[in-house]
């Protein structure tokens, strides 16, 4: 079990309010190119409660179930570890959510967004905790999805810098990457992200710096928010014993100038939420420049005349162009990955439909 943020110094639980026991919450998922949709739940999960834990799957189990994960199971430890709304992560999780998993590590009750997860047969898997009462839904975030990301790599478009509509190949390829021989799926699909005032205030921490804190400038396109990222804000939050670290995020159009194709993979909005959501980062600087200005510092109060510039190495060579490239070499399978993920979803949707037209008093025991 890996413990992160929200603890007390001496690593024991807070309190509920007015003193009563804490209320433990779990999650649990493949957690597969964590992007903003997974944080936002694990957001909304953790206000459920005063302590969230969050179970990740193995590259076995996803495999199994799914089909192959992006991401390697330590990768994907690390980048839910990184989520400043997570208290603890748990390796290895089953892929079925039971009463005995949340009995071992004390947990009142599941969160899940509003869409659902099978196992490789087409069952529930939070069918046993739903009918002793004790999941929890949220809503899930429109607009993204890995099925959307995943598309925007494999297709030289830029239509994702802006909220004009998806050009023709891209819708095209949206349809037939969303949705299986059986129609449309609700849940899996793309669907078109908006950002609003009131998601950047959901994820924004809206603490200015303090007296005795060290601020601390980081500046970079952030694309597909990834471990390598995590990993160098992770070194620059240690710099200091108080850090207050500003990460800086560059307009579509220069990351555009400076990385070509179709870079970046997300827009600014998207990837403003996803540093946001990061343990690590204090405040985001929506379309910095390309180059730190003394206007820059200025505004954020810090002293130009002395030597404050240093260059940290995150110790991961993992890059967005490295992404792109595993998704790329893999495109049949995860095509393929996402034509059964659609299936089995759409065929459970059909036998919930039956079961709502079935005459009453009609079973499917056969005497």
């Amino acid at each position: 079990m890996i413990r992160n943020g929200h603890e007390t110094a001496g690593g024991a639980e807070r309190p509920g309010p007015g003193g009563r026991r804490p209320v433990r919450v779990w999650c649990d998922g493949c957690y597969d190119m964590v992007h903003y949709g997974h944080s936002n739940q694990l957001r909304q999960a953790r206000a459920m409660g005063d302590h969230l834990i969050v179970g990740v799957h193995t590259d076995e189990e996803i495999s199994k179930h799914k089909g192959p994960p992006v991401f390697t199971q330590e990768e994907r430890y690390r980048m839910v570890q990184a989520i400043k709304w997570v208290d603890e992560v748990v390796p290895a999780a089953p892929y079925v959510t039971t009463l005995e998993t949340l009995d071992k590590y004390g947990c009142d009750f599941c969160v899940h967004g509003n869409d659902i997860t099978l196992t490789v047969d087409g069952r529930d898997t939070y069918e046993e905790v739903k009918q002793a009462g004790r999941y929890r839904e949220c809503k899930r975030t429109q607009g993204v999805s890995t099925t959307d990301l995943v598309g925007r790599m494999l297709l030289v478009t830029k239509a994702h810098h802006s909220s004009q509509e998806m050009p023709s190949e891209y819708r095209e390829y949206a349809d037939s990457f969303g949705k299986g021989p059986g129609g449309r799926n609700p849940w899996t699909g793309v669907s078109q992200f908006l950002q609003t005032s009131q998601k950047i205030i959901q994820f924004a921490s809206g603490k200015e710096p303090q007296p005795g804190e060290t601020v601390v400038y980081v500046a970079g396109a952030f694309d597909l928010f990834h471990i390598g990222h995590v990993d160098f804000l992770e070194k620059v939050h240690g710099l200091a014993e108080r850090p207050y670290v500003i990460a800086g995020l560059h307009f579509d159009q220069e990351v555009n100038r400076y990385k070509g194709k179709n870079y970046p993979i997300m827009n600014l909005h998207e990837r403003t939420l996803s540093v946001l959501a990061c343990r690590y980062v204090s405040e985001v600087v929506i379309g910095a420049p390309y180059s730190v200005t003394a206007e820059l510092l200025d505004h954020f109060k810090e002293p130009k005349r002395r030597g404050i510039f240093c260059q940290i190495s995150s110790g991961n060579d993992l890059t967005t162009d490295l992404i792109v490239q595993r998704i790329i070499k893999n495109r049949l399978e995860y095509e393929a990955r996402n034509q059964k993920k659609e299936a089995k979803e759409l065929a459970f949707l059909e036998a919930m439909r039956q079961q709502e037209v079935r005459p009453e008093g009609e079973s499917d025991c056969d005497f």
